[in-house]
């Protein structure tokens, strides 16, 4: 339901925003973290203040991608958690490995593609296999053929901020290799 209320969002905001643009103003973007596990909900507070929220692992994992969808030019990431549960009924596209902040375990983190159009990104199936050959010749610190697959993702959809992200990231290990500990992890420094 998290999922499908994100994608419903983005639809709502994709619409708001063409009115926005005929009437001279900027769009306004929006990113959505989406994680599944346990959490602690109720009124939270004092006796002055009390407020109902909800609190725990699950929740903070879910805030931390929500802060990440800026930096992997994305609007709606899942963890690995959710997609677990997914079962595939929604077309993803797999981000990253990361550390989030106050954590040491990794987590595979997705990306939800269903709330785009030909429009937000043109040739999607054709670009999902060339960028997830990208990720993985990445993860093979094969930084040349990593990059030329993420170039072939531009050539289809020239917006694809994440594909730009990995070719930044693979000219950096290019010119800078990683040790041979390298744990193909990308830690999160920020909220």
């Amino acid at each position: 339901r998290a999922v499908r209320a994100a994608i419903g969002m983005l639809s709502e905001l994709a619409t708001f925003n063409r009115i926005r643009v005929l009437h001279g103003k900027k769009p306004i973007q929006m990113g959505v973290g989406v994680n599944t596990g346990n959490v602690v909900s109720g009124n939270i507070g004092s006796p002055k203040r009390m407020d109902y929220t909800v609190i725990g692992d699950a929740v903070n994992l879910a805030a931390r991608l929500e802060s990440a969808c800026k930096q992997y030019s994305a609007q709606i990431l899942m963890s690995e958690f959710t997609r677990e549960h997914l079962k595939d009924t929604y077309r993803t596209r797999e981000v990253d490995l990361v550390i989030v902040k106050g954590k040491t375990e990794p987590v595979a983190v997705y990306e939800i593609l269903d709330h785009h159009t030909d429009e937000t990104f043109p040739n999607m199936r054709e670009a999902l296999s060339p960028f997830a050959n990208g990720l993985e010749l990445y993860r093979r610190m094969k930084w040349g053929p990593a990059v030329e697959a993420f170039e072939q993702v531009l050539r289809l959809h020239p917006g694809d901020g994440l594909s730009r992200t990995y070719i930044e990231r693979c000219r950096h290990f290019e010119a800078q290799p990683p040790g041979d500990d390298w744990d193909r992890v990308w830690t999160m420094t920020s909220k």
